[in-house]
């Protein structure tokens, strides 16, 4: 439950599962873990990016099967996490006044939305366009309190954007949740625990990383400690991993390794406009 007295510790879990293609079948599949992340006392649960309908591969998929936030699917997740007590992270695409929806992670406590956030970077690289079909966002991600632990939002390409974690640490984010449905390729599963690690690192932050399983899409959702150590890891198609995140431990990470406070250049959050 949220608390403005910070917690000692914060039960924490990533899942993963491969999207179907119907939305239906998607929500359903998300209520499940919901409630298995329930049974396991779990405060945040974060699920993948863009769980509404599988779109790694099906592009036209994404403008079809956008639905706003007032939707059939943000309701039946509204209507799964009601009677958990954890706040749960997911992603989706957005209707938007464009053609092109808005790739969006939707944060959930009881049944409400309290946060939400359309991806700033888009994945514009490896031969693929997410551009052509997602409007990019241009709000910095927003900090949820989480059982008063500082949670920052940031999806799947974000990752490789290092000023992105370090302006959440710069805002008092504790914990990242990273929703992300990283596509299979060429040392992309090392390019992904790298990634997910460094930036723990850099902003000395734990990371829950949850990533789309099957198909051409990797898995391999992780939790990891400020110092980039691997905290838990799903190692199933679908499936569900928990860690404890120990405020104590991060103290004694930022004090070991002060690199907020190290630092000798500020960042200035101002989005840049890019070709998509």
């Amino acid at each position: 439950m949220m608390s403005d007295t910070p917690s000692t510790a914060l039960r924490t879990a990533v899942a993963q599962f491969a999207v179907a293609e119907d939305w239906e079948a998607n929500a359903a599949t998300a209520g499940r873990l919901i409630a298995e992340a329930d049974r396991h006392g779990v405060d945040l649960l974060v699920l993948p990016e863009g769980i509404m309908t599988r779109f790694i591969g099906r592009k036209d998929q994404i403008r079809a099967a956008a639905q706003s936030l007032d939707g059939p699917f943000v309701a039946a997740m509204r209507e799964h996490s009601r009677d958990s007590d954890a706040t749960v992270v997911f992603g989706m695409h957005e209707r938007s006044d464009d053609p092109r929806p808005f790739n969006t992670l939707v944060a959930l406590r009881r049944g409400e939305v309290i946060a939400v956030y359309r991806k700033l970077h888009l994945y514009d690289a490896f031969a693929a366009v997410e551009s052509d079909d997602v409007r990019p966002g241009r709000e910095r991600p927003p900090i949820v309190n989480v059982s008063g632990f500082a949670v920052g939002l940031m999806t799947c390409y974000d990752v490789r954007f290092p000023e992105l974690a370090r302006d959440l640490a710069d805002r008092g984010a504790e914990v990242i949740a990273l929703p992300a449905a990283w596509a299979a390729g060429r040392t992309k599963e090392f390019q992904w625990s790298t990634l997910v690690s460094a930036r723990a690192l850099d902003a000395t932050v734990f990371v829950a990383a949850s990533g789309e399983s099957g198909g051409s899409c990797i898995g391999g959702s992780r939790i990891v400690d400020p110092l980039g150590s691997l905290l838990a890891m799903c190692s199933q198609e679908t499936d569900l991993a928990i860690a404890q995140l120990d405020r104590a431990h991060l103290e004694t990470c930022r004090s070991s390794l002060p690199v907020l406070h190290h630092r000798r250049f500020a960042l200035s959050f101002q989005p840049s406009e890019f070709a998509g």
